[in-house]
């Protein structure tokens, strides 16, 4: 597919919240992670406001584990309280993803430059991204690197089939759907083969509006500049 990267991404924890366990100001992950956790990550290796990256695909690698932690959060009230964390432990998986021009994004038509996005894109994946790494969470760091996809031996590629059931698919934006007002979008998870293959935000057979937005803007000096930095670093080879 055109404008596609593929990355492996890996960490000692990850925390994928399943919102309904917030509730009670503890948080239990979800098995494995969401549209939206792995489009931040791709969004973390390179992004602008010009595109917006779809996943295609997550593979996971290794076994799905569990680890409690006692934790000691802020509250918004002041002081600390007393909670417990489920992470999900070790993990790894090597995932597919693929860009589009924002079409809502007209203030930035100048910049639809496919061949510049997607050479800065691979360049980004093998210095391990722009930003820093969050398996879902800030204390859940990860680290990237280039893989080939369906590579390597995988702990579920014998099982046929593993239903999640019902996740959070993601968050629809303002800047995204030209819409004045952000969207949750739920789907039925199923993983065949350790893959999960996702469906586009706007197959999402669930959605339910959660908000009020606009659009951000932004000035054409600012991008230049922007644009200036990302190819000193990932098109001239300084990070290389």
């Amino acid at each position: 597919m055109r404008n596609q990267i593929e990355f492996e991404v890996f960490g000692r924890y990850g925390l994928f919240t399943d919102p309904l366990t917030k509730l009670g100001g503890e948080k239990f992950s979800y098995q494995v992670p969401s549209y939206e956790s792995l489009k931040g990550i791709a969004e973390s290796i390179y992004w602008k406001p010009t595109l917006i990256w779809y996943i295609d695909e997550v593979r996971v690698m290794n076994v799905i584990q569990t680890e409690s932690k006692g934790i000691r959060p802020i509250e918004y009230s002041g002081g600390n309280t007393l909670a417990y964390y489920t992470y999900l432990k070790d993990v790894r998986y090597q995932v597919r993803a693929y860009f589009e021009f924002n079409l809502h994004r007209e203030d930035l038509i100048y910049d639809r430059n496919e061949h510049k996005h997607h050479n800065i894109a691979k360049r980004a994946v093998k210095a391990g991204g722009r930003r820093d790494i969050f398996l879902g969470t800030r204390e859940c760091q990860g680290y990237v690197e280039p893989c080939v996809f369906g590579e390597g031996a995988g702990d579920y590629d014998e099982v046929p089939e593993i239903d999640f059931g019902t996740m959070v698919h993601g968050i629809s934006y303002p800047d995204e759907t030209g819409r004045k007002e952000r969207e949750t979008r739920l789907w039925r998870a199923k993983m065949q083969h350790g893959i999960i293959s996702f469906i586009r935000p706007e197959k999402c057979p669930l959605i339910r509006k959660t908000g009020e937005g606009t659009v951000k803007t932004f000035s054409s000096a600012n991008m230049q500049d922007v644009d200036s930095l990302y190819e000193e670093m990932f098109v001239d080879g300084g990070s290389e």
